[in-house]
């Protein structure tokens, strides 16, 4: 029992000794708050620099914060630790502290205003950011900034919390000192409560913190309504080719910073491509035919699409960004209409709405997705009609038929180049002339692979020439055509192939690619290869041949048995026709 009760007694002598330690290394942040930085910017405003009142307003009351813990409550613990033997209690001391709990309220109140002032003079005054530069590079900052040194006074009082609770755990019941400690912990407890939020933001001001260094100091995100949400590595599909880069994605309550990284001795860091408001945000999954688990990210700003790590980060990130757009709607109650139709949206939905158009950044249709001009449908090549992106809607287009331009909002009213409907709806002039569209334009792909029975890429060769990779689509309301293009997003069908009377071999020739099949009417040939015979054997409506091949037999069986229900005859008849 004696062993116990010395133990117990060398755990209080711990916790008294430690509240010692860090009310000294409290005392000299302090100092530093007070007597460095604070003197050395009123000096410097007592000179006209900058306003005297600035600098006040920054450090409230921390003078008389300083004074009470270095010349009261410091030399208090410091007498009573050297008497333990003697007086082994700190609830009476602790007493003597709860008074001055008012000064941390005004202090903790002035904190926002505080940050709000130092970021908005550090931008606007040399001198003062010279000052703080100058005394933060000094060993006694130990590496941290002004505003580090700042959050200690705001997470004082839940320290003594802390330390006090652990105190009376260990307390006896009968020690002469557990109600002293006891009344000092009730009323520091509720001063700890009432300071709750500002820990909060104090935590989050931290991380903020470490993000502004990390973006080399340049972005202005050191704000007290600014709330980190989520950071981390992701790859940007680029539309110019098929390439993905490495960049860096910071999401905030209010925002994404959309960003490259860049090499850098000191730990990671990171330069602002784009800096996308939340305000009308959308977050879409998405599928690609080269990349996995990828989504889409559209601002009023710019529209990204990325590719996360694996489908675990895919929807940590959708999730994340989901909740992210409804709690800024739920706060802004006149946006909160913004993403109603979201679930309607389809993935490969090409153009912005015209109430959008020019307000927000299109998705641009990506090079590798078209082979002609979305507008004149004219085939691309690398000398005459090179590609170009309408900067309005996102299409891709030919230099004839981008050759306006017009400001659009989301640029900050900057002069774009623009197709030429885009322009007509911005400007609400008409640009005459223009050809007639073919049968073969009149059915976009984008339009069918919605709602489509089969679509997929698969190598075509018709009689002896090259093969080629396209585009296959059976339209569901079109349930008898065979539309093929050349890539996903052209607005103008290569050919197309009426399935009525057609018939399939899957049978492979010597000279024949692997998982290859035909489908023949008399003298008219049209041979297909699928990737694998895998692909070609699943039964699966995107992309599969077999599937391909029942719908045809299918197809021919249900036309032959409505026309005419007579067998062998129709089927004569079938394969004249």
């Amino acid at each position: 029992a004696f062993s116990c009760q010395e133990t117990n007694e060398q755990k209080l002598f711990k916790i008294a000794s430690e509240l010692l330690q860090t009310e000294k290394a409290y005392v000299a942040r302090l100092n530093l708050l007070d007597q460095v930085f604070c003197a050395k910017l009123m000096e410097e405003a007592n000179k006209g620099t900058f306003p005297v009142d600035v600098v006040k307003n920054i450090f409230s009351n921390i003078s008389s914060i300083h004074a009470f813990h270095s010349q009261f409550l410091l030399p208090d613990l410091e007498k009573r630790m050297g008497q333990w033997e003697s007086t082994p209690r700190i609830g009476d001391i602790l007493q003597k502290l709860t008074p001055f709990l008012k000064m941390y309220a005004e202090y903790v109140k002035n904190f926002d205003k505080a940050m709000e002032l130092l970021k908005q003079w550090t931008d606007r005054s040399p001198q003062f950011k010279a000052i703080i530069q100058e005394i933060q590079s000094q060993e006694v900052c130990g590496s941290l900034t002004l505003q580090h040194h700042m959050l200690e006074p705001v997470q004082r009082v839940p320290r003594y919390e802390m330390l006090l609770k652990d105190y009376l755990k260990k307390l006896p019941e009968d020690d002469p000192d557990r109600r002293d400690a006891e009344k000092s912990l009730e009323i520091i407890a509720t001063a700890a409560t009432h300071s709750n939020s500002a820990i909060r933001k104090s935590e989050n001001l931290k991380k903020l913190m470490e993000i502004y260094e990390m973006l080399g100091e340049e972005e202005d995100i050191v704000h007290p309504s600014n709330e980190f949400i989520k950071e981390g590595h992701i790859l940007k599909l680029a539309a110019r080719n098929t390439s993905a880069m490495e960049r860096y994605l910071f999401l905030f309550n209010n925002m994404l910073l959309y960003c490259v990284p860049k090499f850098s001795l000191g730990g990671p860091k990171y330069t602002v491509r784009t800096r996308i408001g939340i305000d009308g945000m959308t977050v879409l999954e998405t599928t690609n035919e080269d990349y996995p688990h990828t989504f889409q990210v559209s601002g009023k700003e710019r529209t990204l699409e990325l590719q996360a790590s694996s489908e675990q980060d895919k929807a940590d990130w959708i999730k994340a960004v989901q909740e992210t757009i409804e709690i800024f709607q739920q706060k802004n109650e006149s946006f909160k209409n913004a993403l109603k139709d979201v679930e309607e949206v389809s993935v490969i939905k090409l153009s912005t709405p015209f109430s959008e158009l020019g307000k927000r950044a299109p998705r641009w249709i990506r090079d590798n997705e078209v082979t002609m001009c979305m507008k004149c449908k004219e085939p691309f090549n690398a000398l005459t009609r090179r590609r170009h992106h309408c900067r309005a809607c996102g299409y891709v287009v030919c230099w004839k038929c981008s050759d306006n331009k017009v400001q659009l909002e989301y640029d900050g009213n900057k002069m774009n180049k623009v197709c030429k409907d885009c322009f007509s709806i911005l400007t609400g002039e008409t640009i005459t002339g223009g050809k007639r569209k073919g049968i073969l334009e009149v059915k976009r792909m984008s339009q069918f692979t919605g709602s489509s029975i089969m679509c997929g890429f698969l190598q075509y060769c018709e009689k002896n020439k090259p093969w080629q990779k396209v585009w296959c689509v059976i339209p569901e309301k079109e349930c008898l055509v065979l539309y093929l293009y050349g890539a996903p997003q052209d607005v103008k069908a290569q050919s197309t192939i009426p399935l009525l009377g057609y018939s399939v071999d899957d049978n492979v020739r010597p000279t024949d690619p692997p998982a290859t099949f035909r489908l023949s009417q008399s003298k008219s040939i049209h041979n297909f290869a699928a990737e694998s015979e895998e692909l070609k054997q699943r039964i699966i409506i995107d992309r599969s041949d077999s599937v391909f091949m029942d719908l045809c037999q299918r197809l021919l069986s249900q036309w032959t048995t409505t026309v005419s229900g007579k067998g062998h005859k129709s089927k004569q008849r079938d394969s004249s026709n």
